[in-house]
């Protein structure tokens, strides 16, 4: 018996004794108060459940989302059901909502529009993460190839590939992307001394994977394992140090990494492209996006406006 029937049940036998005996006799013998007794006479009608307790919680608060905002949520969903919780608040903060997004997750949990993604539990094994003060601190750098799926028959039946390479400065998030039919170390070369002339900032450090594009370092060739690729030569001649995450791990790219999940789910999602140039041109505007939209990791600043409170904290430093 749960501790709930219990005390439905208590409450049966003080309002039994009571017409027996009285309020007033029954209220000492139970070190109950008088006007509770009565109230549980009231509510009573000769079975368990009228005397279960019933919900305190409000019917109204002065902060619930109002009619006008709940058919803008609603509206919003409709058309956009496969969007994330952070673009489709970003959207909504657009159309005039104002609203904190843990509070627009909780309304869409009540209105069960929502629902979350049950997490996968992984083993939790500790990195020892450099802390980053400044932009230019470090920049991650990484190939994805583009989905075969976004290419069309014509290219497909070419055999043709397509790669983007991608840059991230790992303080503000700022990233630079370029598209290749290529995946070779002469390709990073040239990608290094795009990223140099389009951030910025000075570049201190890049990481990368062990890659061949980037470095011999892992190659069965005893002749080029210990010989330098045109990418780290290139890296040499502009003074940028070369730094290489452990070998199979990926999450210490972490930045870059999640960043191509955002290309996949926000950029390439539905895209056919005809052509290396039409994949380029319509990158132009993602990038654009991409630079310009609020994180959670920057206090909901977007790269752009993290760089520009930069600048502008230590313009003041330096007055």
């Amino acid at each position: 018996m749960n501790s709930i029937t219990q005390k439905v049940k208590y409450k049966q036998s003080v309002v039994k004794f009571s017409y027996k005996y009285g309020v007033k006799r029954t209220a000492i013998k139970f070190n109950e108060c008088e006007r509770t007794i009565y109230r549980w006479r009231k509510r009573y009608d000769g079975t368990l459940e009228s005397l279960v307790d019933k919900s305190r919680k409000p019917h109204y608060h002065p902060n619930q989302h109002t009619i006008e905002e709940i058919k803008l949520i609603k509206k919003y969903k409709a058309n956009s059901k496969k969007t994330g919780l952070v673009i489709f608040w970003v959207k909504l903060r657009r159309a005039g909502y104002t609203r904190t997004i843990q509070g627009l997750y909780h309304v869409m949990r009540n209105l069960g529009i929502y629902e979350k993604a049950p997490s996968k539990k992984k083993t939790y094994e500790p990195i020892e993460w450099e802390e980053i003060k400044y932009p230019g601190q470090k920049v991650q750098i990484d190939v994805k190839y583009v989905p075969r799926v976004c290419m069309t028959k014509e290219l497909i039946d070419k055999k043709e590939r397509y790669y983007q390479y991608t840059a991230i400065d790992e303080y503000t998030r700022k990233r630079c992307l370029w598209f290749t039919n290529e995946h070779s170390t002469y390709e990073s070369a040239e990608f290094v001394k795009k990223i140099v002339k389009k951030f910025p900032f000075k570049i201190e450090c890049i990481q990368t994977d062990n890659g061949f594009e980037f470095t011999n370092r892992l190659s069965w060739n005893a002749f080029l394992k210990g010989k330098k690729t045109l990418f780290e030569s290139v890296l040499e001649d502009l003074g940028i140090k070369h730094k290489l995450i452990k070998p199979h791990t990926p999450k210490q790219n972490g930045k870059v990494e999640r960043s191509h999940r955002k290309d996949q789910e926000r950029f390439y999602y539905e895209k056919v492209f005809n052509n290396l140039e039409d994949l380029r041109d319509r990158a132009k505007y993602w990038i654009n996006e991409y630079n310009n939209f609020p994180m959670s990791p920057l206090k909901w600043l977007s790269p752009n406006e993290k760089l520009e409170e930069y600048n502008r904290l230590q313009l003041a430093h330096n007055i």
